[in-house]
Formats: structure tokens, sequence, C-alpha cells
């Protein structure tokens, strides 16, 4: 009895989480699946932002194109931030290319933006003096945008049956289609 049980595990957590959801993630192993377009549309929902420095310069950050970088196990996002303000004689637009790791949230069952990593900041037709202040600025703009920015959340009903079971969200690894997040034995309180 208990043999089979085992055996149709992975088939129940795969009925839990519906079809989008938690699929075998490796041989012998279970996981839930997050797709590409998915995160995208969850990181759209938030943005755009608005990023005030100062009284000299206000930024807008439209939503970030997201996409995989499995080599690293990270994702990447580029964004376009338009710039105006008081220190420039007209808006000017650029972009941003930022990478970053992902982390669990049990408390909201969320995925975050974890370890942001400011790649490149091009900027077009912007004066030096204001270039350079948005350059120095950039890497905690770019903390600033991303952080605790949910990519996504899983529905309650994604983990009852592996709640039930005693698992939990484990490690995420980012693969060529999405993310994989592992199902672990919960930690004892």
């Amino acid at each position: 009895m208990k043999r089979r049980l085992l055996l149709t595990l992975p088939g129940w957590i795969a009925l839990a989480g519906g079809a989008r959801a938690a699929t075998p993630a490796a041989p012998g192993g279970t996981g839930y699946k997050v797709t590409l377009e998915q995160l995208q549309q969850a990181v759209a929902q938030r943005f755009p932002r608005r990023y005030e420095m100062g009284s000299l310069l206000n930024l807008n950050v439209q939503a970030p194109r997201v996409r995989l970088l499995p080599e690293l196990n990270r994702l990447g996002t580029e964004m376009v931030v338009d710039a105006a303000g008081p220190a420039l004689a007209h808006t000017s637009t650029g972009t941003f290319d930022v990478d970053f790791s992902l982390r669990y949230e049990a408390s909201d069952q969320t995925l975050r933006a974890h370890q942001i990593r400011l790649n490149a900041l091009r900027l077009d037709d912007m004066a030096p003096g204001p270039a350079a202040l948005l350059q120095a600025y950039a890497p905690t703009l770019a903390s600033q945008a991303l952080k605790e920015v949910v990519l996504h959340k899983l529905k309650p009903q994604d983990l009852m049956l592996t709640d039930g079971l005693g698992l939990e969200p484990g490690s995420i690894t980012v693969t060529a289609k999405g993310l994989t997040i592992a199902l672990v034995p919960k930690k004892m309180l």
C-alpha cells in the first residue's frame, strides 16, 4: 500500500497544481513550474514606477522585458527609463539592464527578486552632468526598481496537496523554458 502511494505521489502533486503547475522537476523528483509568460505578466502588473531623485530628476521606469539566464541560474531584465526634471533641458530616454536571482517568500507564497546586479545603463541625449548623476545612482535605482518585486505568486490551491503531504517550495532553478521550484520536506518548527 505504501509503495503504491509513493509511486503515485508525482501524479497527485501534478493534479494539485493543475495543468500549469507542479510536474516532475527531475527523474524521481517533484517541482512546481512557472513559465516565462507567467513571469512577464506578473512583473508587468507592477509597472510603470516613478522615482524622484531629489527635486532635480524624476525617473519613470516602464515594465521590464524578462529573460531567462539558465547558465547563471538568474533572470535578467531590460527596462526603459524616461528621465525628466529641472536638471534636464528635455526628457531623455534610455535603458538599464539588470539580472537577479530569486527567493521564495513563504509568508505570502511569492517569488521575489533577490541579489540584484546592474549590468548596463544607456541614456540617449542626456547632458554629461545629469548623466553622471544618474550613473552614480544607477545601482541603487536598479535595486529599488526591483527590490521585493513579486515575480510570481503561488495560489493556495497550487500548494494545498503539497502542504498536506508535508512539502514546501525549496530551491529555484532557472531553465530554458521558465522556472522549476523544487518541492522539499517542510522544516520542523
